[in-house]
């Protein structure tokens, strides 16, 4: 691939980590095979509110065809794939007897990467809560640490002897805003959003230990979904309400597990919630800030709402991505140096991508060069944030596969692998030609 094509890596370090990232219940599929458990994504799919009424009963069918998809990913040449684990494939209660055949899947899965050179790492916890824990009040019960303790020393006792990154969640911030005790969607209640946040990191703080505990050599962190939250007006009352939901987006969980306290604007609705030894039980020594990173938001305020905002309009001077997202990769190297500065930990980009909805052309390729400029943007982008001290060691591109895109279902595409739903088949993108060149150049 000519030079020209490629973004300016000078900056980024000689050992840089090129991945890609994909989530349980995006691929996996065979939701009621080999001893699986509900989780909320599987219930909320069944009240027909997902766009077009997709679901996750099929998805990509990577429950199957695992094998096909680390062979993609060999032929990419990435050095590492981030994935996470079914909760309620493992352990269909969410607690209690564990599902052999589930994890044995995993089992296959970490050996084949393994076996592709490839180094696995490994997310407890992307979104799909056991429906039997959710029924037990989910995120909202403080014994959820427990439960997902109790998990995460499943995992580890399994796992640990053949991988050695773990993150323990996903965007805490996103499933707390906006998937809060899924079931009923309930958006009423801001005491409800506190307690969820406090339990969602003791959870976080008690997995931790766990993971400490029974995995030697361990490498840990978790995984934030930081974004510049914007004022979409120049009024004052749109000002206060992007502030506000920055708290709430980008420092409810970072702050208290990186650096042991809650934001001061928030610390007064947390404090009914907490115990004693709380904040030590949370803030666990960590060894790297996991980040994902897309855009920013543009926030309007909306006094009848949660929290007292809404998502206002975007700038017209923006670009946008075919899904309305703006493209501001300045953005995205201001977010690496605010995070690097403010935790001072090695930074892992886990999630980084460009949605639209293309399809194959004629000859049945898959020409997607908006994305390619987006990707080449955006690497650029932290390549200057690496110039001015920033320690980024990794980037793992969202996603390997066009998959199930939660609320939006199948309209939206962010694989550099076209899936076609109907057969299954994988068509590997433009994008993912150039990915794999990057890659290949960047190891000479």
């Amino acid at each position: 691939m000519p030079t020209t094509q490629l973004p300016n890596t000078a900056s980024l370090r000689p050992d840089f980590i090129w991945g890609v990232s994909t989530s349980s219940f995006q691929i996996e599929g065979a939701t009621q095979e080999d001893g699986r458990g509900l989780s909320v994504w599987d219930v909320h799919c069944q009240t027909g509110e997902i766009k077009n009424h997709d679901t996750g009963d099929v998805a990509c069918d990577h429950y199957h065809r695992y094998r096909e998809d680390v062979g993609l990913m060999k032929t990419l040449g990435v050095q590492a794939y981030r994935f996470s684990i079914a909760w309620p494939r493992v352990l269909p209660s969410g607690s209690g007897s564990a599902n052999e055949a589930g994890l044995s899947f995993y089992d296959r899965l970490i050996d084949e990467l393994l076996a592709a050179g490839i180094e696995p790492w490994l997310c407890l916890y992307h979104w799909d809560l056991p429906q039997a824990l959710e029924d037990r009040g989910g995120w909202l019960n403080r014994e959820s640490a427990t439960w997902f303790a109790g998990y995460a020393s499943l995992i580890a006792a399994r796992f640990g002897d053949r991988v050695k990154r773990f993150a323990t969640l996903n965007e805490p911030s996103m499933f707390s805003l906006f998937s809060r005790s899924l079931g009923t969607r309930d958006g009423s209640s801001e005491d409800k959003l506190h307690r969820m946040i406090h339990h969602v990191n003791l959870a976080h703080g008690a997995a931790v230990d766990v993971l400490r505990a029974n995995v030697i050599g361990a490498s840990i962190g978790c995984i934030h979904n930081r974004q510049p939250c914007r004022p979409s007006s120049a009024s004052e009352a749109d000002a206060a309400a992007a502030a506000r939901l920055d708290v709430y987006w980008n420092e409810a969980f970072p702050e208290p597990q990186y650096r042991g306290d809650y934001p001061p604007s928030m610390r007064a609705a947390i404090e009914p919630h907490m115990r004693p030894g709380d904040l030590a039980r949370i803030c666990r020594p960590l060894d790297w800030f996991g980040l994902n990173h897309y855009s920013p938001v543009y926030v309007k305020a909306r006094a009848d709402s949660l929290l007292g905002y809404d998502f206002g309009d975007k700038p017209a001077n923006v670009a946008l991505t075919p899904i309305g997202w703006p493209i501001e990769p300045d953005a995205f190297s201001r977010t690496l140096q605010d995070v690097h500065a403010r935790y001072g930990l090695p930074i892992y980009v886990l999630e980084n991508g460009y949605g639209d909805s293309g399809q194959p052309d004629q000859t049945g390729a898959v020409i997607d060069p908006g994305r390619i400029e987006f990707l080449k943007a955006y690497i650029s982008a932290m390549n200057e944030a690496a110039s001015k001290g920033v320690d980024v060691r990794g980037y793992f591109v969202w996603s390997l596969l066009d998959n199930f895109e939660w609320d939006s279902g199948y309209s939206i595409r962010f694989g550099l692998t076209y899936v076609d739903y109907a057969s299954l088949q994988r068509t590997p993108k433009s994008s993912f030609g150039w990915y794999a060149g990057l890659i290949k150049a960047m190891q000479r």
